[in-house]
């Protein structure tokens, strides 16, 4: 009997009508408030993730435009490959958008719902709280109260049985013993007491059973009612939160967003109108043999061309601004002018040679030698570009450098697209003017 009552009080010991079990509802109050605050953090955490997201797509776009820009892909696939840094970029703002919805819209709606729903005490906890504990706790009172009285008359009667069954042992033993009579009957009196206190106990755990049983009903009545009240407060807590998942749902999903799907559509189609034969043809006209050409033709000697000007030099001299004006003198008027000058640059060369080389920044590069030897010093402002790609130089009068050293650009662009710089070391040449880029 004892071991199915144990058994008994084991199996039911975790429901809710035991005593002091309703707490695990009062504590769901709470665990509410503290379920709003991990949503918040929740959403607080995607936003930093989007924004994170956004800022190295932005990065990226912006650092890989740099380099097609300034490397050697051309024409529509160039075009093609720029539209994944434009759709990076507008992916970006869309990311920023969700992120600005997070933070701002689902979170105050939290926020807001949480500061109507909970409301703080002044000695601590929320009123929520303490409201469901003393309801729980009024509708538990008087049952809880006749529960204790069975205990009382419980525990009496077990301790009466156990005392009964103590002097019938007793009793059996003398007897077995031959004991003398009135020690026998001394035993036997105290076993017929102990079964009147066991039939008085019984009686009283039984009664206090039946008064628990007439207030059960009650109790379960008033529990369910608590019960059920806070269940609403919590059905409106679990509907708040559903709803606000699916809005969240709706701003993180970017599929029906008109324009996530504008991005696609236009990369698809600057992707397919990427034509390998069109950039052949403009590479071929621009670069190829397409491209005009001044071809070598006879031309008659003249006195304005007093030695053979390879290509680079008459571009060199184009760059120069420099001119042969024409001579309209006798042969032999030409010849003594001829030796005239000669004789008086060498004599300027020797006198004056420290003053000009004072102020020619390409005296020391004449001096062993440079291609430039022959030209005037230029007056023309120098301007700092950068390579943009390695150059090495075919000739002797063109520069060599890598992609990244600084020069200064001395001069506007020619016709054929030959600049004249100045490398750090002093070396003065020529390099193609669309390998490099101005630095001001």
């Amino acid at each position: 009997m004892s071991d199915l009552t144990d058994s008994l009080v084991d199996v039911s010991s975790d429901s809710f009508w035991e005593v002091g079990n309703y707490k695990r509802a009062v504590k769901r109050v709470d665990d509410g408030n503290r379920l709003c605050n991990d949503l918040m953090n929740c959403l607080h955490e995607r936003a930093r993730i989007e924004k994170s997201y956004a800022t190295q797509l932005t990065e990226w776009a912006k650092r890989w435009r740099q380099l097609v820009e300034k490397g050697p892909q051309y024409g529509t696939v160039e075009r093609a490959w720029f539209a994944l840094m434009t759709e990076a970029e507008k992916v970006s703002d869309l990311h920023m958008e969700v992120k600005a919805a997070l933070t701002g819209e689902d979170l105050e709606k939290v926020k807001n719902w949480q500061k109507d729903a909970y409301h703080k005490q002044m000695i601590g906890g929320f009123k929520e709280t303490k409201e469901a504990e003393d309801g729980f706790r009024k509708a538990q009172k008087p049952w809880a109260k006749k529960l204790k009285e069975v205990d009382v008359m419980k525990k009496a009667y077990h301790n009466a049985c156990k005392e009964e069954k103590t002097a019938t042992s007793r009793e059996n033993s003398s007897k077995l013993e031959n004991n003398n009579p009135e020690a026998q009957k001394k035993l036997q009196e105290k076993v017929e007491k102990c079964q009147q206190e066991v039939q008085k106990t019984q009686e009283r755990y039984s009664k206090a059973l039946e008064e628990l049983d007439k207030v059960t009903p009650q109790y379960m009545e008033n529990m369910e009612q608590v019960f059920e009240q806070w269940q609403q407060f919590e059905d409106k807590r679990l509907r708040f939160f559903r709803e606000l998942l699916l809005g969240v749902k709706q701003h993180l999903d970017l599929s029906p967003n008109h324009k996530y799907s504008t991005v696609y559509h236009t990369l698809e189609d600057t992707l397919q109108a990427a034509d390998a034969q069109e950039d052949l043809r403009w590479f071929r006209s621009n670069h190829g043999p397409g491209m005009p050409m001044n071809w070598p033709q006879f031309e008659e000697w003249s006195m304005d061309l007093n030695r053979t000007l390879s290509r680079r030099e008459t571009m060199r001299k184009h760059t120069d601004g420099v001119t042969l004006t024409g001579i309209s003198q006798t042969t032999e008027q030409t010849s003594k002018a001829s030796s005239s000058s000669s004789a008086g640059t060498v004599e300027k060369t020797a006198a004056d040679r420290s003053d000009e080389e004072a102020g020619n920044p390409f005296a020391s590069a004449n001096a062993n030698g440079n291609p430039f030897e022959d030209e005037p010093s230029s007056a023309e402002v120098c301007v700092p570009v950068r390579a943009l790609y390695d150059y090495d130089g075919q000739e002797q009068d063109e520069l060599t450098f890598k992609a990244g050293d600084q020069l200064m650009k001395m001069g506007e662009e020619d016709e054929q697209g030959w600049c004249k710089g100045r490398l750090s070391d002093g070396t003065v040449g020529l390099y193609p003017a669309n390998y490099v880029e101005d630095l001001e």
